[in-house]
């Protein structure tokens, strides 16, 4: 049989845990094939808390499941309905619109819950009951006194309509988380969370209890007793602090022992007292525990009966006509009797097991000891399989969105699988352009590498012809000067009276002509001209350009701004001379026409005999001749 037909049922009690395993078989139908049952190891100071509860929970299921083999990987899980809050609130009426429904009952929820919603997991559900005014049911019980009617009394119901009522179920989301936590850490799957109550009311139900009357389930437990009223599919839970603990706790005190050896009289000698008339038990010890009992019992009761006044007065319920017992703590002597007695209704012990079958395999007398400790169990195994009154779950959003992304990863496996193809096939087109790209570029640098190297022999080529026609230029240029020596002597000639002549032709430069006016002597016509031979004079001995020595490289030009003359004159006297040659180099065109651009550097008559006169001056050009040096 595959593993997917199986469930395994875990009830969390306050003091216990009830694990059964149950299997669906294709025809239909529940089998119980496999049970455990344990109790937590809880001293009495452990009794009121909470912090180690998920700890000794996890070792207590993890030794169950080590222990009885199950294999059962889906889970169904009820806690203690200590655990949880339970409330049925009445909603408004909302008349042929219900599209509100679910904003009234959030604001119910925030109003009735005593804590933080942030903090806490909770579910509910609508149920439908009938107006105070009309008839419920066909057997003619009065919803608001819970009465029989005669039977020429009943009519046909009139006016009915329907109100509606939402039975909440919230818990701490602390104490959920954890112990999903530790059964999803053991390898299971958790399909729904619920209160014990309701998982009892479903068992309930599904054994016809509740139909028709009102009937109670009063399920007592070791730390709590719920009190669950089916009332023909209405539900009313009420959860009270008054169980087998309270019992321990009071036998503990009342014999001064410890809380173990006080359960361990409990279990012994624990019954409940007959009262009135009944003799005692010959056992000191067990007539004490029995009283202890009674007490206890009958603080249960009163709480009982303010329960059902709370749900005829508030909820408009049927009077209880049965009570069914069920829990650990239900099974001491004379419990139905004593209830009995109290309620004035009968009184039995709830028998879920009508609804289901037990594997061939399953041992029947230890399960008939457990029983009636089994009915939350059972109701968790049906909702597997049909439709329970109620199905609430208290999944915590953890494992909510864990479901969500693991409904989501056969989506995100095929969107990576599609992405892993995408990029695959992406990366071989990508490859093929690649190396097609790559022999191009091979094939280009190629033809780059021929054309650098055509480039490098061209600027080569351009380097040397821009260097032939530097030489050329110079050439031409240095060639070109001839005619401005020439055309400078021919106007230098021009300028000279008669009977004057000159002895000495220089061009400077105007650095030079400064250096020899703050000097008060000639400089050297070798820094003046660089075409000078090695005598210092130029060709004639009047300062024309030789032949240069030096390479074009080597080869800069220079500005000679100021032309120096040095001559001698037969009739002239000093005066008369300075003034003509002054004169005559202003007005030419050569020369600048200002008097302070001729300057007379020397001027001697005693040089010589023959009345001669010996002169030496400079004059400006209005444009500086350009030599190469």
């Amino acid at each position: 049989m595959p593993k997917e037909n199986k469930v395994l049922a875990i009830d969390v009690g306050g003091d216990s845990l009830k694990l059964a395993e149950f299997l669906y078989p294709d025809d239909g139908g529940v089998v119980l094939e496999k049970f455990a049952f344990a109790e937590y190891n809880i001293e009495e100071e452990e009794v009121e808390g909470e912090e180690n509860f998920s700890e000794k929970f996890e070792d207590c299921l993890r030794t169950l499941l080590d222990e009885h083999d199950f294999d059962a990987k889906k889970v169904r899980m009820s806690i203690s309905g200590q655990l949880a809050f339970i409330r049925l609130a009445k909603l408004p009426r909302l008349g042929e619109d219900e599209s509100r429904v679910h904003q009234i009952v959030e604001y119910e929820a925030k109003q009735t819950v005593p804590f933080p919603m942030d903090e806490v997991v909770w579910d509910y559900q609508l149920i439908h009951r009938l107006s105070d005014n009309a008839a419920v049911g066909a057997d003619g019980v009065d919803g608001s006194t819970g009465e029989a009617e005669s039977e020429e009394d009943i009519e046909e119901p009139i006016d009915v309509e329907e109100e509606m009522e939402a039975l909440f179920v919230v818990v701490k989301n602390e104490i959920v988380s954890k112990l999903a936590e530790v059964v999803e850490n053991l390898g299971k799957e958790i399909l729904s969370i619920e209160s014990a109550p309701i998982s009892c009311f479903n068992a309930a139900r599904a054994n016809q209890i509740g139909l028709g009357d009102c009937e109670m389930i009063l399920n007592i437990g070791g730390h709590c007793s719920n009190l669950v009223f089916a009332d023909s599919g209405r539900i009313f839970v009420r959860t009270i602090p008054i169980a087998g603990h309270s019992v321990t706790q009071q036998i503990a005190r009342e014999f001064n022992i410890s809380y173990t050896d006080a359960e361990e009289l409990k279990r012994r000698h624990g019954f409940v007292a007959l009262g009135g008339a009944y003799e005692e038990p010959d056992s000191e010890v067990a007539a004490t525990v029995s009283k202890i009992v009674r007490n206890i019992m009958t603080r249960l009761h009163g709480e009982i009966n303010r329960s059902i006044n709370v749900y005829r007065s508030q909820h408009k319920g049927q009077r209880p006509t049965k009570m069914y017992l069920a829990g650990g703590s239900s099974v001491m002597d004379f419990t139905p009797r004593f209830f009995n007695e109290k309620l004035r209704i009968p009184v039995e012990y709830l028998n879920p097991f009508q609804t289901i079958n037990l594997d061939e395999d399953v041992d029947r007398e230890q399960l008939s000891d457990l029983a009636h400790m089994f009915s939350e169990v059972i109701g968790l195994a049906l909702r597997h399989v049909t439709t329970c009154p109620v199905e609430i779950t208290l999944i915590p959003d953890s494992i909510r969105k864990l479901r969500e992304l693991n409904a989501k990863k056969p989506y995100f496996y095929a969107s990576c699988v599609s992405i892993v193809l995408c990029l695959l096939i992406n990366y071989m087109g990508v490859s093929r352009r690649l190396n097609h790209d790559k022999q191009r570029a091979e094939l280009t640098q190629i033809e780059v590498d021929k054309t650098e190297k055509l480039k490098n022999e061209v600027k080569a080529v351009f380097g040397q012809l821009n260097d032939v026609k530097g030489k050329f230029n110079t050439a031409v240029e240095i060639a070109g000067k001839r005619r401005e020596w020439t055309n400078l002597l021919n106007q230098i000639e021009s300028v000279l009276p008669p009977r004057v002549w000159l002895t000495s032709v220089e061009a400077i430069t105007e650095k030079d002509a400064i250096t020899a006016t703050r000097a008060g002597r000639p400089a050297r016509a070798r820094e003046a001209n660089p075409w000078e031979d090695s005598s210092g004079m130029g060709m004639g001995g009047l300062g024309l350009p030789s032949a240069p020595t030096r390479t074009a490289a080597q080869v800069v030009k220079v500005d000679l701004s100021w032309i120096r003359f040095e001559g001698h004159s037969l009739v002239y006297r000093d005066e008369q001379l300075e003034e003509v040659l002054r004169e005559n180099l202003r007005k030419n065109e050569l020369f600048a026409d200002e008097a302070e651009n001729v300057i007379f550097e020397k001027f001697d008559l005693n040089k010589g005999d023959n009345n001669i006169t010996y002169f030496k001056l400079r004059a400006k050009l209005k444009n500086p001749i350009t030599v190469m040096r």
